[in-house]
């Protein structure tokens, strides 16, 4: 009856209810005991369908393609004359400047520490800006090697399978009958039947003359 259906379906509510929550209060029970134990709840599992968030970092953040390109820039120039040219242009005017203009006026006395300074920093940040730029060349130039290596091979493939295509086409050439062959087969043909019309034609004249 439909008295009795619904009763039994609040019954059943009832029940799932009380179950749910004798499961929470279970799981409580035990949340306690672990943190009364020093036991560390487990992680909660991230989700792989949503992006991880980005996490804060104390270091400045940069481009390293970018600072790339500006490494290579500076270790070019400092390869060319053009670099070695202003240097020593610097540390003339540096040294002559220390020397002969006034005392008053002069920035670094002799041994010129301020100059040892300067060149040796520039000299500690040429080093690793230079092995930089050789490192992306390195990259590029295995990169290079790599695809000019591919394409060594794909040449190769391509001459052997040209060269079994031509040897294959020969082989069935040699089985064509080219114009040459057709026409010395009929001239021996021509040869044949000539022969034989003639030695019918005398084969009957002799026949004739008998009688």
């Amino acid at each position: 009856m439909p008295g009795d259906r619904e009763h039994g379906a609040e019954r059943l509510r009832a029940r799932a209810e009380r179950a749910r929550a004798k499961a929470e209060q279970r799981a409580k029970q035990q949340g306690k005991q672990q943190a009364g134990a020093g036991v560390t709840p487990p992680r909660a599992r991230t989700r792989l369908d949503v992006p991880r968030a980005p996490r804060r970092s104390l270091l400045p953040a940069y481009d390293p393609e970018a600072f790339g390109r500006m490494s290579e820039r500076i270790a070019r120039f400092l390869g060319t004359g053009r670099f070695i040219v202003w240097m020593t242009v610097v540390i003339v005017i540096w040294v002559v400047w220390n020397i002969a203009a006034p005392r008053h006026l002069q920035f670094d006395h002799y041994p010129f520490i301020f100059l040892t300074l300067m060149l040796s920093l520039q000299a500690s940040y040429a080093a690793p800006l230079i092995l930089l730029a050789q490192n992306r060349q390195d990259d590029r130039d295995r990169v290079n090697l790599e695809q000019d290596r591919r394409q060594n091979e794909r040449s190769i493939a391509d001459t052997e399978y040209l060269t079994r295509e031509i040897a294959a086409m020969r082989m069935n050439l040699g089985e064509v009958a080219t114009r040459d062959w057709i026409r010395s087969e009929m001239q021996d043909m021509l040869k044949e039947l000539e022969e034989r019309l003639y030695t019918d034609l005398r084969d009957e004249g002799d026949g004739r003359a008998r009688p």
